[in-house]
């Protein structure tokens, strides 16, 4: 968050933009908010969302999502703060934007909270006594967390208010739609259980097309 806010600023040069000051607010909130509710509640869930090593069988994707988000915010800094190429987003598109970054942030919260294997790698967790999660958000799509990511993508550029920044978000959906496909397949090979269950839940992402 001390980054996103030092990247934002330091390439828009000054620091009276209010739209990138609720944007940081926001993330602060529900990100500070879930990992200390996380904290709390399943230690181990934690240790797991930072987990390094051995065990990931995508190592292409975090990479690029970082590089992608600072880019991103880097782009808006310097487009919204210095430059104006493309920060005419209308007030009106600009809080459709913040009403998606709090539906994609809290939509990023809800799987979480019920599946306590949900990992930033693709990996199998049989230390953890990993099985399939058919409830919340799990019994409607089969990977509701890049659904709220997705949705997170959108809602950025319009939220700071600069379309140019949508560049390196769009490169990033890409990327997720990949990895779903990656996990998918990973999980239908490892996991027990989660053919049936992909046979119940059929969708992955949006329920009637895919």
């Amino acid at each position: 968050m001390a980054l996103a806010i030092a990247i934002l600023f330091g390439a828009a040069g000054r620091m009276d933009i209010p739209s990138f000051w609720l944007y940081w607010a926001m993330f602060v909130t529900f990100v500070g908010g879930v990992f200390f509710i996380i904290l709390r509640k399943d230690p181990d869930l934690m240790r797991e969302r930072f987990r390094r090593g051995a065990g990931d069988a995508d190592r292409v994707s975090r990479p690029v999502f970082g590089v992608m988000f600072l880019s991103h915010w880097i782009l808006a800094g310097l487009d919204v703060g210095r430059n104006h190429w493309s920060d005419s987003v209308p007030w009106a598109a600009q809080a459709a934007g913040f009403v998606l970054l709090a539906l994609g942030l809290a939509g990023w919260a809800w799987p979480m909270s019920v599946n306590r294997f949900f990992s930033a790698q693709v990996r199998y967790q049989p230390e953890r006594g990993h099985r399939v999660i058919d409830r919340g958000p799990y019994a409607i799509v089969r990977h509701p967390g890049y659904v709220a990511l997705l949705l997170l993508q959108v809602a950025s550029p319009l939220a700071l208010g600069s379309y140019l920044s949508a560049i390196p978000t769009a490169i990033m959906a890409v990327f997720v739609l990949l990895r779903v496909r990656l996990e998918d397949r990973f999980l239908h090979a490892n996991l027990p259980g989660y053919a049936e269950y992909a046979s119940r839940v059929r969708y992955r992402l949006l329920p009637g097309v895919w």
